[in-house]
């Protein structure tokens, strides 16, 4: 006889139902220097990809080591 698949959440679970657990998984990329981080979804909706968001602050960076410097009024 068959079990019946729910959605339900059970009111307990045996560490066998869960599957493997796998010690070390990240570890790796943890080491390589691996940086996630989680935007906003106004900000991913702009930027889909991870080449989008990489081209622009390239640009960003680009424009903001253009402008520091000395300004017409600095004695420079």
């Amino acid at each position: 006889m068959k079990k019946a698949k729910s959605d339900e959440l059970r009111p307990e679970y045996r560490r066998e139902d869960l599957g493997p657990g796998v010690r070390g998984k990240y570890l790796g990329d943890y080491r390589s220097g691996t940086n996630l981080v989680l935007l906003s979804p106004d900000v991913a909706k702009a930027f889909p990809t991870e080449d989008a968001v990489n081209d622009a602050l390239r640009s960003l960076i680009d424009v903001a080591q253009r402008s520091v410097g000395p300004t017409k009024r600095s004695s420079r």
